[in-house]
């Protein structure tokens, strides 16, 4: 997907021994947003700024050596070692000895010659990909402002992780100007050194600038403009945090200290081997113990007692990026962390006051969040006709931001109708859930209209279980529903092969547990999402429901 930005200047900061101006460009190419306010909580900014930078140059995908050095050695040894095993002809001996001799020379010569190149060109890339991630990286962070905050939103280069910084409005002292909406901003990581600048004794003005949007058509020519190519993965990583927010979690509140401990140890030891994992052990009314493998180490973190009402065991992988963390420590006041099962994503959420910056992690760092689970194909899916939906949207358009309860009362609408409508413009990111705030959120990814048609199907699976439906060969043998959910027996035929499904809707529609005797759910259970057969079996169900 080609997408445009239009700049009409660079962001910036300028700072003096009074005061700090930080001005972001906004993309003209979307409609006006604009916010000026004065930085109250200066440090605390300062930290949550830098900590969301830590997660824009994270890359924990693994980095091969650089062997070109070795294998241009190996070439030149590869020529000496084939002369001298010809060289047993006596004859020729003295010859290959000489092409030999002058050959290595030749390549001494070259390697001398290149090596000034080839140590420039690694300082070269070195030195971008540490600072000035602009060389690697085409998508600028986006913004939205809203009647109550404004918060920015990116993600990691390896695309495992997700940051967002949300600022309350009790964090500047007075806002000036503002207009609601969402906006591409750009936002160099030359700002990144800028940031460090800030200091409680300077006044901090932050800037989404707003002349940018008084600038005359004839002078286009001023504009920054970056046409790129959006990649399908940053818009679908996006798409699944949101909708893996609504899914049921374990919740646990932690304090700064134990977070530093869970970081001191991942410093102090490096694993060899696996299973590189950090097991959560919860029991109702005890202090929350996390076991790091493969060492068997114990962290008891005493003051942080789980308030569940079951015992659970919960692992989680790619736990370097808690590191991301380190930086809020001595600023936050505690943290929630949300968890869902083995292997599936978890959200650490840093509370400073008026400030939170959530960290989202996919379930290993090798597994981004565009490839990760489907989690969009988890949340509430009931059919809602288009004319619902709108309204539905609607009535989030006159707000931007509201809990799923409120639309439906406002709207005398069941709440699960409404789950499901604002599930579909999540899906389409339009809508962001705000699992802090238990509220939905208006955030356009997009700068220009969209084409539902190819947006239709978000994956393969979703596709095909849509082509059962339609060629209706899907059987419902039980659908009973009581005050823990709904549950739903069935079978499909596909490529004449019956299989039988079985599912669990929880009251908010939300699927929880399913089994198939397909290839794809024995091997993956539900950690990518549900099999083409369980989605259609839900999918035949709603739509004889709204029959």
């Amino acid at each position: 997907m080609e997408v445009t930005y239009r700049y009409a200047n660079a962001s910036r900061v300028g700072s003096n021994s009074k005061q700090t101006d930080m001005s972001f460009a906004p993309d003209l190419s979307r409609p006006p947003t604009f916010f000026v306010g004065e930085l109250k909580d200066k440090r605390r900014f300062r930290e949550a700024m830098s900590s969301l930078h830590d997660v824009v140059i994270s890359d924990m995908r693994f980095m091969p050596k650089n062997r070109e050095e070795y294998q241009r050695w190996l070439a030149g040894e590869e020529e000496r070692m084939l002369a001298e095993f010809v060289s047993r002809s006596g004859k020729v001996k003295a010859d290959l000895d000489a092409v030999s001799a002058e050959l290595t020379d030749m390549n001494r010569q070259a390697g001398e010659i290149l090596a000034p190149y080839y140590k420039a060109q690694d300082t070269y890339f070195n030195y971008l990909y540490k600072n000035d991630m602009d060389a690697w990286f085409v998508l600028d962070p986006v913004i939205t402002i809203h009647p109550d905050q404004v918060f920015f939103e990116c993600f990691s280069e390896d695309e495992s992780s997700y940051g967002k910084l949300s600022c309350q409005y009790d964090v500047f002292a007075n806002v000036s100007e503002q207009a609601y909406g969402t906006t591409n901003i750009d936002y160099s990581t030359k700002l990144y050194n800028e940031f460090q600048k800030i200091r409680d004794y300077r006044t901090t003005l932050l800037k989404i600038d707003p002349e940018g949007f008084n600038i005359q058509t004839s002078g286009a020519a001023a504009y920054d403009e970056k046409k790129i190519d959006l990649p399908e993965s940053w818009v679908r990583g996006f798409l699944q945090v949101s909708s893996a927010m609504t899914l049921p979690m374990v919740t646990l509140r932690l304090q700064p200290m134990d977070i530093h401990n869970l970081c001191l140890q991942l410093k102090r030891k490096k694993e060899r081997v696996g299973p590189r994992s950090m097991r959560f052990e919860l029991t109702p009314g005890k202090p929350v113990q996390v076991v790091m493998e493969p060492w068997g180490d114990v962290i008891r973190f005493d003051r942080s007692i789980y308030q569940g009402d079951s015992e659970r065991s919960i692992r989680v992988w790619g736990r370097r990026r808690l590191l991301i963390l380190e930086r809020l420590l001595p600023v936050a006041d505690h943290f929630d962390v949300h968890l869902m099962d083995d292997g599936l994503p978890s959200f650490y959420v840093a509370n400073m006051g008026p400030l939170t910056f959530t960290l989202g992690l996919s379930g290993w760092s090798a597994n981004d969040w565009s490839q990760a689970g489907n989690f969009d194909l988890l949340a509430p899916r009931e059919t809602v006709d288009q004319l619902t939906s709108q309204r539905v949207y609607q009535a989030l358009e006159e707000t931007h931001q509201e809990s799923a309860t409120s639309l439906a009362t406002r709207l005398q609408l069941d709440l699960s109708t409404v789950k499901s409508a604002l599930a579909q413009y999540s899906q389409l990111g339009l809508v962001l859930y705000d699992m802090t705030a238990n509220v939905y959120r208006l955030r356009s990814l997009y700068n220009a209209p969209i084409n539902l048609d190819e947006i239709r199907f978000n994956n393969e699976r979703e596709k095909k279980a849509a082509n059962f439906v339609a060629a209706k060969l899907v059987t419902i043998n039980k659908a009973e529903s009581d005050q823990q959910g709904q549950e739903l027996i069935g079978t499909v035929m596909d490529n004449a092969h019956e299989y039988h499904v079985a599912l669990s809707i929880d009251n908010d529609q939300r699927l929880v547990k399913g089994e198939c005797q397909c290839h794809f759910w024995h091997q993956n259970k539900l950690r990518q999402g549900p099999c083409e057969h369980m989605l259609a079996l839900r999918l035949t169900v709603s739509q004889e429901r709204l029959a």
